[in-house]
């Protein structure tokens, strides 16, 4: 059996991957804001280094892998629209560089992070908000989105899930990443029912953006998965994910409802 991280332990996707690990026998180190056995706030800088530090005194320097489950959906405000990048994307990268070494002590450790399907469904996304995250500017980031007004926040959600996805793409090919046994991989998963998503549809005009998008069926469908080994990262990491064209998404629309699905 082996010792898992897992941030968003306290809920939604997270909480329920700590419990299926728990069951299979493994150990888990929850991080959240709280509820969890690290406690620690990941939209800043000193939680961010708290979750990371915590994990690897509490697994003794190993781990066999981590799922990267914690995130903020597009709500409205200021100070959200500043927690939305620092916790979908430096949530995520910070912890996971610092846990590197514990991962690799493993020889073959697993990582998953939890993305989004927002990452090639979100027309309209600003490119420089994707490049001044991955250059890990918080500050032009939020700067980058601000114009686009009350529809700011879903600009910053796609931006920081197409970057924490770029991010993993970049860097599970590397020798420090694939070469020393840690296989990174990320999940882009569509509207899940978690408090996260019911937050979104307590609020109507949000409520109405989430159904407008077509679900034709339960979990995979159409996908393509890559089980390559990382060719596909490897030569194209920023190649996907790419969000459509702004006439995309609204003619896809149109053609999903004429064809009489639901």
């Amino acid at each position: 059996m082996g010792t898992y991280a897992v941030t968003g332990s306290a809920s939604g996707m997270g909480h329920e991957t700590a419990l299926r690990l728990k069951a299979d026998g493994h150990t888990v180190i929850g991080v959240d804001i709280k509820d969890a056995d690290i406690v620690a706030d990941l939209s800043t800088p000193h939680g961010r280094k708290q979750a990371a530090d915590g994990v690897v005194a509490a697994s003794g320097g190993r781990l066999d892998g981590a799922v990267l489950a914690a995130g903020l959906g597009p709500s409205p405000g200021r100070e959200r629209l500043r927690q939305i990048g620092q916790v979908n994307y430096f949530g995520v990268v910070e912890p996971l560089v610092a846990w590197r070494p514990a991962l690799a002590a493993a020889e073959c450790a697993k990582v998953v992070v939890v993305a989004s399907n927002s990452s090639t469904t979100v027309p309209l996304v600003p490119r420089r908000t994707v490049k001044a995250l991955l250059a890990h500017d918080g500050d032009k980031a939020l700067r980058s989105v601000r114009p686009f007004g009350p529809a700011a926040p879903t600009m910053m959600y796609a931006a920081s899930k197409i970057a924490v996805s770029r991010w993993v793409r970049r860097h599970a090919v590397l020798p420090e990443w694939a070469g020393s046994g840690v296989r990174l991989n990320a999940l882009a998963p569509g509207a899940i029912m978690t408090p996260l998503l019911q937050e979104q549809l307590a609020t109507p005009r949000q409520a109405k953006a989430v159904r407008s998008f077509p679900v034709p069926a339960e979990f995979l469908c159409g996908s393509v998965v890559f089980v390559d080994g990382g060719t596909d990262a490897y030569f194209r990491a920023d190649d996907w994910p790419k969000a459509p064209p702004a006439h995309g998404l609204p003619g896809y629309l149109r053609r999903f409802r004429r064809s009489g699905s639901q």
